[in-house]
């Protein structure tokens, strides 16, 4: 088994808040991330993917076709968006970095080659905050 990452990068805004909840447990729970104004991260994705290496190309898949995978099914959705108003995937949601996560693995999943697996979704939401997600 041979495991192969992507490194991506995109930036979007979100804000935590639960609109169930009065703004003031939002902002106790929350703290400034439920922050009427929103805020915004630069996100790095890393999308790990796993199976055997083809004996004609030597590779687990094509990184171009990968690359390409991950722009049309994510970036090109999370990429200087809203993250609570302008991506589909994430619509009632909570923009967690959690939820993010789970989302683009959900994303990517359907539209990978029968004879690769998607193994780990890792995104990093600030150098020192990150998510792992393993389906």
């Amino acid at each position: 088994m041979v495991y192969l990452t992507r490194l991506m990068h995109f930036n979007a805004a979100h804000k935590l808040y639960n609109p169930a909840w009065t703004q003031e447990k939002n902002e106790q729970v929350f703290g400034v991330c439920a922050n009427e104004n929103w805020h915004g991260h630069n996100f790095d994705l890393y999308v790990t993917i796993k199976g055997e290496v083809d004996e004609d190309t030597g590779f687990l898949m094509d990184v171009k076709q990968l690359k390409k995978i991950i722009t049309e099914q994510v970036i090109k959705k999370v990429d200087h968006k809203n993250l609570n108003l302008d991506v589909d995937f994430l619509k009632g949601k909570m923009c967690s970095t959690e939820n993010l996560a789970i989302g683009i693995w959900n994303q990517l999943t359907p539209h990978l080659p029968q004879n690769v697996q998607l193994h780990c979704i890792k995104l990093y939401e600030t150098p020192r905050i990150f998510v792992e997600y393993f389906g």
